[in-house]
């Protein structure tokens, strides 16, 4: 995330260009809704991959969260500072229930590996408090976090019927999709569209919760169409 904020002080800098002034630019971006998601690939190609890094035995669950949510806290305040007033924060879903995280661990007679979704969890309790803490300790700023949790949790989405396989035939190295061959043709009852991504008609229906709020849950403490209201 550290290079995305160099690349967008880069683009506030040509946005000041065009608007004639820096206080022109910062204007301008306090009206705009920022949209920020971290911590998937801490999680998928870091602490659980035990083969390649060391970090699940240097830390426990509680421990890596707490690391990544100060990391994260660093990151969003130097979004506030390079004029950032309305930021929406989502949470990770339930990595546990992606299809490659099933392959490599199992279920143990379960749905979703265990294991992976407390670990997430945690994180994302830390994350919700974060943007609790923002709010109060910073002037003129508006955070919301998106739990992604409660918005894909229960029978959500009508149609679905294949959960924890991905439509495309995916690579046994990366788990993405492998080239030249054809997908589902039914793509519309998927889950997922490799063993990592949703497809689209789940990401459409995350959007929507996330803009208009149907439970106190999904969204706190506003949603993105009252934070478009600010």
């Amino acid at each position: 995330m550290y290079k995305q904020l160099l690349n967008h002080q880069i683009v506030i800098s040509r946005i000041a260009m065009l608007l004639g002034s820096k206080e022109a630019a910062t204007n301008h971006l306090s009206k705009c809704i920022y949209s920020v998601g971290m911590g998937n690939n801490d999680y998928i190609n870091n602490y659980f991959q035990p083969q390649y890094y060391p970090t699940s035995s240097q830390y426990t669950g509680e421990q890596y969260a707490t690391v990544l949510v100060q990391q994260y806290s660093k990151q969003l305040k130097t979004l506030y500072e390079y004029g950032a007033n309305k930021i929406a924060i989502f949470g990770l879903g339930q990595i546990g229930c992606t299809p490659a995280e099933i392959a490599v661990y199992g279920t143990n007679g379960f749905a979703c590996v265990d294991k992976i979704n407390s670990a997430v969890e945690i994180f994302n309790v830390k994350l919700k408090s974060l943007v609790d803490d923002l709010n109060k300790e910073l002037a003129g700023v508006k955070f919301i976090y998106i739990n992604i949790t409660s918005i894909t949790s229960g029978k959500a989405f009508p149609g679905l019927t294949v959960l924890n396989v991905p439509c495309c035939n995916v690579s046994s190295i990366t788990r993405l999709c492998v080239s030249n061959k054809a997908p589902c043709s039914n793509r519309s009852t998927y889950a997922f569209w490799d063993a990592y991504h949703p497809t689209e008609i789940v990401n459409v229906f995350v959007a929507g919760r996330a803009y208009n709020a149907q439970t106190a849950f999904d969204a706190s403490p506003i949603d993105i169409r009252s934070l478009a209201q600010l």
